[in-house]
């Protein structure tokens, strides 16, 4: 066989393994993207302190007055982030 078409068989060999690695990765990242938002909102709501038909309640009325799309939320800095930075200001209030 022609040694140029046999180097470039490894090469896009040696690229699909390199693509399906890629992919894994990706699913991976994907899976933990979703999981570090879902544990935001799951803080997030513990954090408010309302019974959980209560919550079911204003979300059901949110949604009746706003429609779907819930307001511009700064994503910036995690639920934990903001938590940490109002904790420090209380503490430094009480001194």
């Amino acid at each position: 066989m022609n040694p140029r078409v046999e180097r470039i068989s490894a090469e896009i060999d040696k690229l699909r393994e390199k693509i399906a690695g890629n992919q894994t990765r990706l699913r991976e990242l994907e899976r933990l993207k979703t999981e570090l938002e879902n544990n935001d909102i799951i803080a997030a709501v513990r954090g408010v302190d309302i019974a959980p038909d209560e919550l079911a309640a204003f979300m059901r009325m949110f949604k009746a007055q706003h429609g779907s799309v819930l307001p511009e939320i700064d994503t910036t800095e995690s639920y934990a982030d903001r938590h940490n930075a109002n904790q420090n200001q209380n503490d430094k209030e009480d001194e």
